[in-house]
């Protein structure tokens, strides 16, 4: 029987990796749905100089200053005689499914938090944000029609850059806080020592977190039809008659219509999900200590994650953050704001994927509307000009960032919403793919960015104003980001708007 392309879109969703393994190179699979057998890939081996270690030869940039080498080099070999938090098997499903979004064939979201805490740590919390991520890929499925890639931004997003390397408060100096991986957030000496050792609690944090999301995507926690139903719950904040109550009943028609014709939504294909974690290549201690040699291949992986991006504050061509990352077999990807020319992009093309590999490069653009603009033609034009292959995706709310009058830090989605349809608008133009969208996020209820359906003033920011860096979308506001986004992909993607 021939599925109507509603039908196949929900397909999509559950849909593993073997589903984006052409038949050429069909592999067996693991009980995890990855890999268990490398592909056979063009890229070519990493240089024989380069070794975990290499990146020490270069200046690293946003790196804290430890006060005890013996103590740091003790952290470190600690961490290298740890287990592997991810494998490189699932590093190259990643890998695969990535390239065939950089050919149109599927889309990234990416979403979490701006910094994962110590004291935060809670399975619920966990539960929350990779629920979001989940009904939001259902959405961005229906709409768009291809595979959407869910990578979380946890098990790992404890280090963040800053513009100080110190902070004053009343005369008194004290290292700026980095994150809990490198020191705590009170303002005492002893908190804001860098300690090489939180680390290594970073570890076996990011070890918990992948635990509870293995066990949600494999144990039935992903199931299409709670997924839905959890949708639906969010379209009952809406006013009758919205368009996202519209486009929810869709889904729900094609839902029923697969089950009218037989097929067994209850089966591990509609109950299961790939899901990766990814997060920001900035301590390299803590990367060096983690980066293995995969035994089948030979190639080094950097084991914290499946893929990781380096920011805006680090991507210097002759960096030690680029001097790593250019050795490792992983995914990477690249922040670019306006500030990045067109030839500067390309030089980071050919560090960060000299081979050219589709699915090795993620550009993520955090410019803000009119930036995008303005600047986006000319990056574009420079990287299919010389024939790069690259995915690029949509940071929208980097650039948005702004400080209201009573001291918070927050965001407006309204602008969220305006450089999201800037993105779109010129990948259009240049007919280049959009290929996903990266978000600061949580599952929770919280009060941190104005506006969306869920009517955040600024005057309501200090209800629940709970983040440690960075305002985050709540999780009513990132599930109104994707049905939007998916409105706009169904335009793209020849399929009729919902009415």
């Amino acid at each position: 029987m021939k599925f109507s392309s509603l039908v196949s879109a929900a397909l999509l969703l559950v849909s593993g990796a073997d589903a984006f393994t052409p038949s050429s190179i069909a592999r067996h699979s693991t009980s995890l749905n990855v890999a268990a057998i490398p592909a056979k890939t063009p890229e070519a081996s990493s240089s024989e100089e380069w070794n975990p270690k290499s990146w020490q030869t270069k200046v690293a940039s946003q790196m804290p200053v430890y006060d005890d080498q013996d103590e740091l080099d003790a952290a470190v070999d600690r961490l290298d005689k740890c287990s592997p938090l991810v494998f490189a098997g699932e590093i190259r499903s990643l890998h695969e499914q990535l390239a065939r979004a950089t050919h149109g064939q599927g889309f990234l979201l990416m979403g979490g938090d701006c910094a994962e805490a110590f004291n935060e740590f809670d399975v619920d919390h966990v539960r929350d944000s990779f629920r979001v991520i989940l009904q939001m890929s259902l959405v961005l499925t229906f709409g768009s029609a291809m595979p959407v890639i869910k990578v979380g931004r946890m098990a790992g997003q404890f280090a963040k850059p800053r513009s100080e390397p110190d902070e004053v408060r009343d005369g008194v100096s004290l290292p700026s806080y980095r994150g809990d991986i490198i020191n705590a957030e009170e303002f005492t000496p002893e908190a804001r020592r860098n300690n090489p050792f939180n680390m290594v609690e970073a570890y076996h944090q990011s070890a918990q977190t992948i635990n509870i999301i293995r066990a949600f995507a494999s144990g039935g926690y992903a199931d299409i039809s709670r997924l839905h139903a959890w949708n639906l719950d969010f379209v009952e904040q809406t006013d009758e008659g919205s368009r996202y109550r519209k486009f929810t009943t869709k889904v729900d028609e094609s839902l029923r219509f697969m089950k009218a014709i037989g097929v067994d939504t209850a089966s591990p294909t509609f109950t299961k999900t790939d899901f990766f974690v990814a997060h920001e290549c900035l301590l390299l201690p803590y990367e060096q200590a983690l980066t293995r040699k995969d035994s089948t291949t030979g190639k080094w992986y950097d084991c914290s994650a499946h893929m990781l991006w380096v920011g805006e504050r680090t991507r210097e061509l002759d960096g030690a953050h680029l001097e790593f990352v250019k050795g490792i077999g992983n995914p990477l990807g690249v922040k670019v704001s306006d500030k990045c020319t067109p030839d500067e992009l390309l030089r980071i093309c050919d560090t960060m994927n000299p081979s050219n590999t589709p699915g090795k490069l993620t550009i993520i653009v955090r410019m803000g509307a009119e930036k995008v603009r303005k600047n986006l033609p000319g990056l574009i034009r420079a990287v299919q000009r010389e024939g790069k292959s690259v995915l690029w995706i949509c940071d929208p709310v980097h650039g948005n960032t702004y400080k209201t009058e009573s001291g918070y830090k927050t965001r407006d989605f309204k602008y969220i919403r305006d450089e999201l349809r800037a993105f779109f608008d010129v990948h259009d133009e240049m007919g280049s793919h959009p290929g996903g969208v990266h978000l600061e996020m949580t599952g929770e209820d919280v009060t941190e960015c104005v506006g969306g359906i869920s009517e955040v003033t600024e005057e309501s920011l200090k209800d629940r104003y709970h983040t440690f860096c960075d305002p985050r979308l709540n999780g009513a506001q990132a599930l109104e980001i994707a049905f939007l986004i998916a409105e706009r992909m169904r335009l793209r993607t020849g399929l009729p708007p919902i009415e």
